[in-house]
């Protein structure tokens, strides 16, 4: 083809661009105006998508779910108090075993006391942040709170093993009545 022989018609969208013919499909009044010469009337605002569905999960996973969310809350504010006075902590703990030692790791216990409530505080936080993450997408989720449980029992517990082991004669109290 020359450049002076006529381009041929077009058939139906065989130039348009996907763009140009979603916009023709969702307005036919802009099709009609192109096809009568006419420059096509701009929208006046697209149409916001309607809000998605709150989806639910069932009913009982929801009780469930925020009873243990709750109950949790309770255990967590308790401990969190106990491990800020970290020696009678310690000592309340082991009474029932018979220790009847003094825990005297006092720099060390109050430290460690502080950060194991900061991993209790903030694993509550942070299993409370992802369950309610999954219910909003209509998820089971009992079970975030028990996982969250695990692992910030575990993660706690490593912090409260390093005072408890830097007190020699503590240790050697709690491994004479266990060993006896």
């Amino acid at each position: 083809m020359s450049d002076a022989e006529p381009r041929p018609r077009p058939q139906y969208g065989e130039y348009a661009t996907p763009e140009e013919q979603r916009a023709r499909i969702r307005r036919p009044e802009v099709t009609e105006a192109l096809e009568a010469g006419e420059k096509p009337v701009p929208a006046a605002s697209p149409v916001p998508a309607a809000p998605q569905p709150v989806r639910r999960g069932p009913f009982a996973d929801r009780v469930a779910t925020f009873g243990l969310l709750i109950y949790g809350l309770v255990n967590v504010v308790a401990t969190i108090v106990q491990l800020l006075d970290f020696p009678r902590f310690v000592e309340d703990a082991f009474r029932p075993l018979g220790v009847e030692a003094s825990f005297t790791n006092l720099t060390a216990g109050y430290v460690w006391g502080a950060v194991a409530a900061a991993v209790f505080g903030i694993g509550w936080l942070v299993t409370a942040v992802a369950t309610v993450r999954r219910l909003r997408r209509g998820r089971i989720s009992f079970w975030v709170p028990l996982v969250g449980f695990v692992v910030v029992t575990m993660l706690g517990s490593l912090c409260l093993i390093v005072p408890l082991s830097g007190d020699p004669g503590f240790t050697s109290a709690v491994l004479d009545r266990l060993g006896n």
